[in-house]
């Protein structure tokens, strides 16, 4: 049986962004269950705002093309959402709508359908980002990935990392250890 192949990522482009940190735990933890992960940053993939308008006249933007082939060639995903404002990141929705886009004669949702993602946040309040959780299951799932019911959500965010960027509370690092091998279990059995 090969590794499965997983891609990790925050909805944050911010520096220091608490929910990279808890992606880049989340990635060392599926790869000691493994799975060959790779750590991405939406940050290095600038675009616009997604526009049909601005897709027919200049087509899909070089950054969504080459994040969308990201997400063809893996597995799954391990994704640490923000919350703003009770939902999710304009640029990780921005990202999720651009490489939602079909180009040429490819299958619809090729970059989604078929996949399994487990989802995380961690916030400065006392929910950790949960909210926000709620909309990225519905969209991800609206899409044809499978999101496993197992998720996670750290509050106090500003103390729950050391200055290495590893969680320090036992209970959340056994979470993100659990959440992050069931991912594993569940893409090896489906392959």
């Amino acid at each position: 049986m090969s590794k499965p192949n997983i891609l990790a990522f925050s909805g944050s482009a911010r520096k220091d962004s608490f929910n990279q940190r808890l992606v880049e735990n989340a990635a060392r933890a599926a790869e000691d269950a493994g799975a060959n992960v790779r750590i991405i940053n939406l940050r290095d993939f600038p675009m616009p705002i997604m526009n049909q308008d601005l897709e027919r006249e200049q087509g899909q933007p070089e950054n969504g093309t080459r994040l969308k082939a990201l997400f063809v060639e893996h597995d799954g995903f391990l994704l640490a959402s923000p919350e703003h404002n009770s939902s999710i990141s304009t640029l990780l929705k921005n990202a999720i709508d651009w490489v939602s886009r079909r180009v040429g004669e490819e299958p619809p949702l090729v970059a989604y359908k078929g996949k399994t993602a487990a989802i995380l946040s961690t916030s400065p309040g006392r929910l950790g980002g949960l909210r926000g959780l709620v909309h990225v299951r519905s969209i991800l799932s609206n899409l044809g990935v499978l999101v496993l019911p197992e998720q996670l959500a750290v509050s106090s965010a500003m103390s729950a990392f050391d200055e290495d960027g590893k969680l320090i509370n036992d209970g959340d690092i056994d979470r993100v250890k659990t959440i992050s091998a069931r991912l594993v279990d569940v893409l090896s059995r489906l392959e």
